[in-house]
């Protein structure tokens, strides 16, 4: 890392992972910068209101003041409102966990969720809003692979990495190229993309590309989890038809965010009026 900036991230990354705070040592050696640059970067973020002290001379944590601004930006982009009443219906008619991600640059990140499971087993991790998706042991990840050439899919989990964390990876996530580049031609077969025991032991999901205004470019990501023993191949099955309509409902939905409409502008330069014409 060779700038201020550089380091700000990378400490500011690192403390959002542990929100209960982290030692200066540990900051600095999971960086690896000297202890003083490091201590003099918290400094000068903890002036501007972005991390603060737990304690006197004790670990260092971030203020709500950036994920306050992530959750402003949601919101004024127009993300949450046209999203949100679409997740909380699939909740209800599933009773499942709803999660969303949308594409931003070369990333496919969670951005909200809906939790349709009042009682009884559930899968709620609860803390995986703004988290980068991994493509290949992940529903979500598979079904937006899916929707690319195998050739550009391959470069994508090269460049994340095939198995995220070996330590909490499900039995099933696929360890080799061969073995994803099979589940997406399935997904692309079924209709959906599904991961069991893959992303998380004892977990199950379903996924399905959003598009926008239905038969545009892919913005994101819908997914249905819960336990695996409860979200079988037979319960996918009757979901699917729930959840790729409500995927086209927020395809449709898009054009309401001022976010998505700058994504697609971007991929398509071309007037909203040409491509209806198209």
């Amino acid at each position: 890392m060779s700038s201020v900036l550089e380091k700000s991230i990378a400490i500011i990354e690192l403390l959002a992972n542990h929100p209960a705070g982290v030692p200066v040592s540990t900051i600095a050696a999971a960086i690896e910068q000297p202890v003083s640059g490091v201590h003099r970067t918290l400094q000068e973020l903890s002036r501007l209101g972005y991390v603060r002290q737990v304690q006197a001379q004790g670990d260092y944590a971030l203020t709500i003041k950036l994920p306050a601004m992530g959750l402003g930006f949601l919101a004024r982009a127009g993300i949450t409102d046209v999203t949100q009443p679409v997740l909380d219906a699939l909740a209800a008619d599933s009773g499942e966990l709803i999660r969303l991600s949308v594409i931003d640059g070369d990333d496919l990140i969670w951005v909200a969720v809906a939790q349709g499971a009042t009682r009884g087993l559930r899968y709620d991790p609860g803390q995986e809003q703004g988290v980068v998706v991994h493509l290949a042991s992940s529903a979500g990840g598979q079904a937006w692979l899916a929707e690319m050439s195998d050739e550009e899919a391959l470069a994508r989990v090269s460049a994340q990495g095939l198995i995220l964390d070996s330590e909490i990876a499900g039995p099933n996530v696929p360890r080799s190229l061969t073995s994803l580049l099979k589940q997406m031609a399935e997904a692309r077969d079924r209709g959906y993309a599904i991961a069991v025991d893959s992303y998380i032991a004892g977990m199950a999901a379903m996924a399905v590309p959003v598009r926008y205004h239905g038969g545009g470019p892919v913005i994101g990501c819908l997914s249905i989890a819960g336990p695996a023993v409860r979200m079988t191949a037979e319960r996918m099955a009757i979901l699917a038809p729930r959840l790729q309509a409500a995927a086209h409902e927020l395809g449709e939905a898009a054009e309401g965010s001022q976010y998505f409409q700058s994504k697609v502008r971007a991929l398509d330069p071309a007037p909203a009026t040409e491509r209806t014409q198209a």
